[in-house]
């Protein structure tokens, strides 16, 4: 059952599968909507900012009831043991999606759909994290898009649960 959550807020938030697998609850701030993931498990090394959906939300909240843990929020019994490392692909692959999507291919079917939803491109790839590829504007622009993110993550968790079966 943790394995489904997880897999539902891979596609709800779109970060890269160890950052949610080794997700900690301190990082957690769901009075404010947000995730603050450390540099440390980021693969620029970055501090990334989540803004969380009110599907995240509850999901999380849900989690926190049935499997209580101070510490990592993906665990099975054991709060100081992440998930299995290949626990998600082995869960669409029980799903029937083997071969046919990988757990990293949220982050693609995210970005295209939002392109295609007319989002800024800008907001589009901070929140996936994603480096500039023009290194002036790199150095430059430090910018989080936080409002215009919120709104995007906002809408992205509503389009979900429209198309699907979330909870």
């Amino acid at each position: 059952m943790i394995t489904r959550y997880a897999l539902q807020l891979i596609a709800l938030t779109f970060v890269r599968k160890n950052e949610l697998v080794l997700a900690k609850w301190d990082e957690f701030d769901l009075d404010n909507a947000i995730w603050k993931i450390p540099a440390s498990r980021m693969k620029m090394r970055v501090e990334h900012l989540v803004p969380l959906s009110k599907q995240v939300i509850s999901i999380l909240t849900h989690i926190k009831q049935i499997y209580p843990s101070e510490n990592l929020v993906f665990h099975k019994g054991n709060p100081n043991k992440a998930l299995p490392e290949n626990a998600l692909i082995d869960g669409l692959y029980r799903l029937g999606y083997k071969y046919k999507m990988s757990v990293h291919g949220f982050r693609a079917i995210a970005s295209t759909i939002l392109n295609e939803h007319g989002f800024r491109a800008d907001a589009i790839e901070r929140q996936l994290a994603h480096a500039e590829g023009n290194q002036v504007r790199r150095a430059y622009n430090r910018a989080q898009y936080l409002d215009e993110r919120t709104e995007m993550m906002a809408w992205w968790g509503d389009y979900l649960e429209k198309i699907t079966a979330f909870i």
